[in-house]
């Protein structure tokens, strides 16, 4: 494993005096990731399609994001990965791709967890203008085995579609997908997983997890502000996705990207390589044009084996201030991210994160997108005003994390 020092010095952010402390809002780049958007629009900046050098580099980018992308999900092909500007605006494409195709097979319920981010909720809520039945799972904790088995006595026949985040981005407790995925298929039902709190800090295995839709944000991972929604063939072939009507339903994945990709995007995409390889501790292979599957789970495992001392630190630290509530898990392990929602009594979020704010603490208050949940979690209270949020990364340091417990400590007095 690399020292923490090396792993910060590929970030030029981290030079900051600022501490981030909102990683789950986006995290810092890599050097080579910045450097290979730049040399991108300063070299290669052409439409796809031609054969002169320049459009030649611009397709290598695309077409390599694609391939990285759907090896980083373990996605059955390189076409089932869909790349987007913004996972907000993929899960829309796909609840109006299914809308598109109708209800002919009877099944016309989508059941939608509203612990997650607006994303995954609002466009498939809306389904219900169009005559489909919307089941609302509000069922908590979403933590430990009682989650998925809530599920069991909403499913029906009527059942289309389930859709849950994998990680809420407010209570950070990381869901059994598999177990649940095994219910809805057995009932006959497709997968729609939310999995952007989730991607910072594990290894995505769509296969392993058997979600037939799988979508997480790029930029939250290292890489530039773009999205990724990652199908399984049985999924994508029952929608049509939005793209021009010259093009055939089956031309993966440029039928679901509305207006092509951002090029540049997808250069950022691909350089982050030389990062995860050092995170893995491996040397490129001259034969391998990309990186292998195995490498990505190792960085990954990295940076999984970086955030436990982190999360233990914080939560114990936060449970020791009189008063401050923990929003969701108090426990720590593998079942749970570094990303931890609190409240004081008697004080305002926005007034608490705004202090640390000036003290140099990168931290965030308010509902996060999830209207919904932190409405539920404050009865009568101030959703706008909301809850405080620390989400921490591989790249934070034990100082940050005791940097921050003493401000909070000092401020509940």
């Amino acid at each position: 494993m690399p020292s923490l020092q090396a792993i910060r010095s590929q970030f030029p952010a981290l030079a900051s005096p600022t501490t981030f402390l909102d990683n789950a809002g986006g995290s810092q780049l890599p050097a080579c990731v910045i450097d290979a958007m730049a040399a991108y629009l300063a070299t290669s900046y052409a439409q796809i399609g031609g054969s002169y050098p320049e459009s030649l580099a611009a397709a290598a980018a695309v077409h390599d994001a694609h391939v990285l992308m759907a090896r980083w999900a373990n996605a059955a092909d390189e076409s089932h990965a869909i790349l987007g500007p913004s996972d907000s605006a993929l899960v829309r494409m796909l609840a109006d791709a299914y809308l598109d195709a109708g209800i002919n097979d009877g099944r016309d319920e989508v059941i939608v967890s509203i612990h997650g981010h607006e994303s995954n909720i609002g466009p498939w809520v809306r389904l219900e203008k169009f005559g489909w039945k919307v089941t609302l799972w509000t069922d908590l904790p979403v933590a430990g085995e009682a989650f998925p088995a809530t599920l069991r006595s909403k499913l029906s026949k009527r059942t289309k579609l389930v859709v849950f985040p994998h990680v809420s981005n407010i209570l950070g407790s990381v869901v059994d997908v598999r177990t649940i995925a095994d219910m809805a298929h057995a009932a006959g039902s497709r997968l729609v997983v939310d999995g952007v709190a989730f991607a910072p800090h594990r290894a995505i295995d769509v296969q392993a997890f058997g979600a037939d839709w799988y979508s997480w944000s790029t930029y939250k991972v290292l890489g530039p502000h773009a999205a990724v929604l990652v199908g399984s063939a049985e999924a994508m072939a029952e929608v049509t996705g939005p793209n021009h009507f010259f093009m055939p339903a089956n031309a993966w994945p440029k039928k679901f990207e509305l207006g092509g990709v951002s090029h540049e995007a997808c250069a950022g995409m691909v350089a982050v390589q030389p990062y995860l390889r050092m995170l893995a501790g491996a040397e490129r292979s001259r034969n391998a044009a990309m990186i292998e599957r195995g490498t990505i789970e190792r960085a990954l495992g990295v940076m999984a084996e970086l955030e436990l001392g982190l999360q233990e630190r914080l939560i114990h630290g936060l449970l020791r201030i009189p008063g401050l509530k923990i929003l969701g898990p108090t426990e720590t392990g593998i079942d749970r991210v570094p990303t931890v929602s609190f409240v004081m009594p008697d004080k305002s979020s926005r007034a608490v994160a705004t202090a640390a704010n000036a003290n140099g603490l990168a931290m965030r208050f308010g509902q996060f997108y999830s209207h919904r949940l932190v409405s539920t979690l404050l009865p009568g209270g101030d959703v706008e005003d909301g809850v405080m949020r620390i989400s921490l990364v591989h790249y934070n340091t034990a100082a940050e994390v005791d940097a921050v417990l003493a401000f909070l400590t000092s401020y509940a007095g």
